[in-house]
């Protein structure tokens, strides 16, 4: 063993001596370039019309696996980007591998840029604006690799009005979905009556949650909702908050699925991803702090949750100040949305 380890020291000097050079090391060449994330505009095809819309793609996106999808509607007098700007959605996104559509609503479709979630037009299945915020799901899930299971609608005032009235309407194609700042579905059937649910509620309550089973139709089933509230929500008062959990409730108790109400005690934010980097989260001042409840099944999954923060207005809570209508205080709103809609895929049938 010794002569022979003393003979393969020798070879490289052996092979100098005889003019033989080691071999170079093979170039490499250039490191391939990071993945980007994208955010870009589109327009929907077809004879239909071309309501246009922006998608995120993060960069981990590559089509090998497919990816959640989440729609987003923004607020009156707001913007696709003025949405992402505020929510910070686009971060949370990123963190969790999630493409997400932001349908635009235009001064053509109302002058403030509200979705028209309290017109009859606009409330059903097939037509008007659920129609198009449909088309837009499917269209990304025609282009992308998406998890069917695993698409989402949420939105902010009367986008997270018109989001419930999507959701209810195309059950099959939602998983789950999300309001913040809401009102319950077709708690008005006229501006006059949306102004006043605004400040009142819903004239009629009893009947709210038939309406979520009359328009599923055929297709009913226990869908989840995740509710955000502001405590002193000047524009839309905090108890079409608890009118839009009670209808989901007896929407899903109708659909075979009753739920029972847990009070949370308050408590801090949730820990950031695994791999994502933690943004510090902003203390929540006094009177910032928020209830939760869970409305939980027979077999103690939640099927609903409804946020209240109690010092919180007219604004998306934990959003930037790069939007409007965000509060930083209270709970980040987009990562507790993305973590609900994630933990409820859509049951198979």
């Amino acid at each position: 063993m010794n002569r022979l380890a003393a003979a393969l020291m020798t070879l490289p000097v052996a092979a100098c001596a005889a003019g033989t050079a080691p071999a170079p090391p093979s170039d490499p060449g250039p490191a391939p370039a990071a993945r980007a994330s994208s955010f870009a505009w589109h327009s929907l095809a077809g004879p239909e019309g071309g309501r246009r819309y922006r998608l995120f793609v993060p960069a981990s996106y590559d089509g090998g696996k497919a990816a959640p999808l989440l729609v987003m509607l923004h607020g009156c007098t707001q913007d696709p980007d003025d949405f992402a700007r505020g929510t910070r959605m686009n971060e949370v996104a990123e963190a969790h591998g999630l493409l997400v559509a932001y349908p635009e609503q235009t001064a053509a479709g109302n002058p403030q840029k509200c979705w028209s979630w309290f017109d009859p037009a606009h409330q059903e299945r097939g037509r008007g604006e659920p129609e198009d915020v449909a088309r837009v799901a499917r269209e990304v899930m025609a282009s992308h690799r998406v998890d069917a299971a695993r698409v989402y609608v949420a939105g902010v005032s009367a986008g997270g009005a018109m989001a419930l009235g999507v959701a209810a309407a195309y059950p099959e194609l939602f998983a789950a979905a999300g309001s913040h700042s809401g009102i319950a579905y077709r708690a008005a059937g006229g501006v006059q009556q949306a102004l006043g649910a605004m400040q009142r509620g819903a004239a009629d309550t009893a009947g709210l949650g038939a309406a979520v089973a009359a328009a599923m139709g055929g297709r009913a089933r226990p869908l989840p909702v995740i509710v955000f509230h502001g405590g002193v929500d000047p524009v839309v008062r905090a108890l079409n908050a608890g009118q839009t959990a009670a209808q989901w409730a007896a929407a899903s108790a109708l659909a075979g699925r009753p739920l029972r109400p847990v009070a949370d005690e308050a408590y801090g934010p949730p820990p950031p991803p695994p791999g994502a980097e933690a943004r510090p989260p902003v203390p929540a001042p006094e009177g910032f702090r928020p209830s939760r409840t869970r409305f939980l099944d027979g077999a103690g999954r939640t099927g609903l949750e409804l946020w209240v923060v109690p010092g919180l207005a007219h604004a998306w809570s934990g959003g930037s100040p790069e939007g409007t209508f965000t509060d930083p205080r209270g709970p980040d709103a987009s990562r507790e949305m993305v973590r609900f809609f994630l933990e409820h895929p859509r049951e198979a049938s």
